[in-house]
């Protein structure tokens, strides 16, 4: 399962700077954003031509059928800008990395906005900040720039399992690849070819997590660190993705 937070709902008025600790509402908005995405065509996975990563901890609010009164948070891995020049949040969900709109789980998981941790600052337009870095890397790099490595900054986990899910063996995510089909691929280290330390992104060292026969998720370091501790909440949790 993806690490989830609860927060409780909101609904208001579109605030100005982040500082204003002011709210959106977000469902009117979440919806116009989909329909807009929807007429673009974005069902099948989107065509990523650059990645900004997120720094300041800014997080993905999604609801889902089973907690219809709860908003439940991720950290954004990164922005995104598609090949139709529109822009989006990426996260880890499940077993890829998505844009904000395509996400979705078992329980109708799906996108509400974005939450500024530290505030009551809600939205669902992207950051102006982003959007001019994102832009301003296009036109510098151009569409066809692909092999953007960015680190991971959320503590992201691969899981990997060869039997069933009766082991299961974490293992940190070192970076992100975009690759000349236009995804975000996870880059995990090869412990038996590590010559230098840190790990950085670029590290002959590094594979393609989705590539390895065993991979089956990614978490988040939240629910990650509840798994090496065995907290019986989260064993529980792997137990239902092992069905």
């Amino acid at each position: 399962m993806p690490n989830m937070h609860h927060q409780p709902p909101h609904s208001g008025e579109h605030g100005g700077k982040a500082g204003d600790n002011k709210v959106v509402s977000l469902c009117h908005h979440r919806n116009q954003r989909r329909a807009r995405h929807d007429d673009t065509g974005l069902s099948p996975p989107a065509h990523i031509v650059r990645l900004s990563p997120e720094y300041d901890g800014i997080e993905l609010l999604y609801a889902n059928d089973r907690h219809p009164d709860k908003l439940f948070s991720l950290k954004v891995l990164a922005w995104a800008m598609l090949d139709d020049d529109s822009i989006t949040a990426l996260v880890p969900w499940l077993k890829r990395v998505v844009a904000a709109e395509q996400l979705e789980d078992p329980l109708n998981g799906r996108w509400m906005g974005y939450r500024l941790p530290g505030s009551d600052y809600l939205f669902t337009d992207i950051p102006d900040h982003k959007v001019q870095e994102l832009n301003a890397a296009v036109d510098f790099f151009g569409h066809g720039a692909s092999g953007q490595q960015i680190p991971d900054t959320i503590g992201t986990h691969a899981v990997f399992s060869s039997d069933g899910f009766h082991t299961i063996r974490l293992v940190e995510v070192v970076s992100w690849q975009l690759t000349t089909r236009g995804e975000v691929h996870a880059l995990v280290a090869d412990e038996t070819e590590i010559t230098r330390t840190p790990v950085l992104p670029g590290d002959p060292c590094l594979s393609d997590a989705q590539t390895h026969a065993d991979f089956c998720y990614f978490f988040q370091h939240g629910i990650a660190n509840r798994i090496k501790d065995q907290d019986p909440e989260a064993l529980a949790a792997i137990a239902t993705l092992a069905e």
